[in-house]
């Protein structure tokens, strides 16, 4: 079959033959639709994401939209490798794939759940997040972070705080939203944000940006009567690996810090989200942009800067 084939970390895929997927008891064979190309799977290509292996030859890709034998079309999530999704057959556990609403087309299927998943675990799984509770989202510009401001309004936040360097895309999200610019003189606008109750953050960026937010998140706690809790709920590290919180901003506070991920979640989990997630599409209308492109393309696109538009290959 024609396929993406990861040959050498660091370098692109290039497109090319790779056997045929056979099928195993409880494994099913699926064509593939639509498959994304999201920032784990370029770090998974790259030989860098934590729960990725050293060895190559591989197809990249961890989910996508298929058509099983029958038919139908369903969202699939973690191959079985070495066959990834970025293929024009791909090998899964029949227990890793959840249908997708006949009204919702493969690339949007595909792009929102890449996309939104990682907000729709972390609030539903991760932080228990129930309705009327406020929610702030660091890093809400990208295309993950857009959907979690969606997906947060969807949940029935009472409030949505949103943050990100670039003014004119924090403008764009919708009005009810708090924007708060993370520039030199965002200190004293997150204060003001968590002089108001906030339960839960999303963290798309950790590093500095998180780090200042925790800080001004904690300022002038200690209260004997006790704090509120805070579950701040780390999704991406767009802004740096590490960062640094005092010990005293855990003690004097009601800080909880959260990862929510492949290993926090089991793929059970992750797979039911994505169902849950697919489910509410309709009514939810997700949405994010999405741009197309032929799998046989991919060597060209995989470092192309699109943006904020999703990529998904079509076989």
């Amino acid at each position: 079959m024609r396929a993406a084939v990861v040959s050498l970390f660091d370098v692109p895929p290039s497109y090319g033959d790779f056997p045929e997927p056979v099928a195993g008891e409880g494994e099913r064979v699926l064509r593939v639709l639509a498959a994304p190309l999201s920032p784990i799977v370029k770090s998974l290509a790259a030989g860098r994401h934590y729960s990725g292996t050293r060895d190559v030859n591989f197809v990249p890709g961890i989910d996508g939209v298929g058509m099983t034998p029958d038919g139908k079309r369903v969202y699939f999530l973690f191959p079985k490798p070495p066959f990834g999704s970025m293929a024009a057959q791909v090998l899964v556990s029949a227990d890793l794939t959840v249908p997708v609403p006949e009204s919702v087309g493969d690339a949007r299927a595909a792009a929102v759940v890449t996309a939104g998943l990682s907000s729709w675990v972390a609030l539903t799984q991760r932080a228990k997040f129930t309705r009327g509770e406020s929610v702030l989202i660091n890093g809400a510009t990208g295309s993950a972070g857009g959907l979690a401001v969606q997906i947060a309004a969807w949940l029935g936040a009472g409030r949505i705080i949103a943050t990100g360097r670039n003014r004119e895309k924090l403008a764009q999200l919708p009005p009810d939203v708090e924007k708060i610019v993370l520039d030199d003189s965002a200190d004293e606008a997150l204060k003001q944000a968590f002089s108001g109750q906030v339960d839960v953050v999303l963290d798309y960026l950790w590093g500095e940006p998180a780090s200042r937010i925790i800080r001004q998140a904690t300022a002038d706690r200690g209260s004997r009567l006790g704090e509120p809790r805070l579950r701040f709920v780390q999704l991406g590290s767009v802004a740096g690996e590490t960062m640094s919180v005092s010990a005293a901003s855990l003690r004097s506070s009601g800080l909880e810090i959260l990862g929510s991920g492949i290993g926090s979640l089991s793929v059970h989990e992750l797979i039911a989200g994505a169902g849950q997630l697919l489910a509410a599409i309709p009514e939810g209308g997700f949405d994010t942009p999405v741009r197309t492109c032929a799998l046989s393309d991919v060597s060209q696109i995989w470092n192309e800067d699109t943006g904020e538009e999703r990529v998904v290959l079509i076989p």
